[in-house]
């Protein structure tokens, strides 16, 4: 059972951060966007440097959480923990600028990114000890062996719906919440 909730988690975050890469690269303008945001939400890093290494960190990670999950999943912890902080600070300091997270978004950050972002980070440190915990394996093929295709397949489905979920969490919070408090 453990081993399927780790699939789901890196289903989820696979996803999380391909949607997120793909948003970023898909055009220059939309790299551009990203790299713009960069500044006015943590203006002391530089804009583009920054934003080239996120960008590299989000293309590693769903690789990595199929050939190296325990890497995969604390590079996935790493970068999330580093958004969360970047948010905080951004939100303490009134920075409320679009954050460009998918690329697509034009929503001002608010409480609902920091606490995605920090729910994210705990499933993915979450993911890292169940790796570990389930014993030490070099792919995720290696850790799901035993496990059925029937149970795969509801883990897949699991870790793509929140995934969604994540993804369009600025949308989710418009219709639903109130939209002057994404």
């Amino acid at each position: 059972m453990a081993d399927l909730i780790v699939f789901a988690v890196a289903v989820l975050l696979a996803e999380v951060f391909a949607v997120s890469a793909a948003g970023k690269i898909r055009g220059r303008t939309a790299f551009a966007g990203f790299a713009g945001s960069v500044p006015r939400l943590v203006p002391r890093l530089p804009a583009r440097p920054a934003a080239v290494a996120v960008l590299a960190g989000e293309l590693a990670t769903p690789p990595l959480l199929l050939i190296a999950p325990a890497a995969g999943f604390a590079l996935a912890a790493l970068l999330l923990a580093a958004f969360g902080a970047a948010i905080g600070a951004a939100l303490r300091t009134g920075r409320r600028a679009p954050c460009r997270c998918f690329s697509t978004s034009a929503a001002p950050l608010g409480p609902a990114h920091l606490v995605r972002a920090a729910l994210l980070a705990a499933l993915a440190a979450a993911g890292a000890a169940g790796v570990l915990l389930t014993g030490p394996t070099s792919t995720l093929f290696a850790l799901l062996g035993g496990a059925e295709a029937s149970g795969l397949a509801v883990a897949a489905a699991a870790g793509s719906a929140l995934a969604v979920v994540a993804v369009f969490l600025d949308d989710l919070v418009f219709l639903f919440g109130d939209p002057g408090r994404i």
